[in-house]
């Protein structure tokens, strides 16, 4: 398949494709005579499973040790484990500090009177 085709199947930009391939994480594919690059369901697969880990937040260290263990089916889950739970922690530290924001958020807007900007609550609270 072509870089178009595979960019398709995998919900994922062509520019992000060639520099998935620039940094080693997706490995160079085969060219055409006339230059083109060429794609197998192998490369689509790990594409999927490149752009899946991204979205759940994996950090490209991340996704290369993941994508090296994949490749060690009889070798211990024990460091998936470990990366998986890193990001999990990591998610649930961020949407703490998003229910902070949002309770801070919704104080101000609550205490707005929706008057003159020199009494609005929310310009009150910005500045301090």
């Amino acid at each position: 398949m072509q870089i178009g085709d595979l960019s398709r199947a995998a919900g994922v930009n062509i520019e992000t494709i060639r520099y998935y391939e620039r940094i080693g994480v997706l490995p160079k594919p085969s060219r055409e005579v006339n230059g083109r690059r060429t794609y197998a369901e192998d490369d689509a697969r790990r594409l999927g499973f490149i752009r899946h880990a991204r979205d759940l937040g994996f950090d490209l260290t991340d996704v290369r040790t993941l994508l090296a263990l994949q490749e060690q089916p009889e070798a211990s889950c024990e460091e998936a484990s470990r990366i998986a739970q890193a990001q999990l922690d990591e998610v649930e530290s961020r949407i703490r500090l998003l229910l902070k924001l949002k309770a801070e958020l919704f104080r101000m807007v609550s205490e707005c009177r929706k008057g003159i900007v020199a009494e609005c609550r929310v310009i009150e609270a910005l500045s301090n």
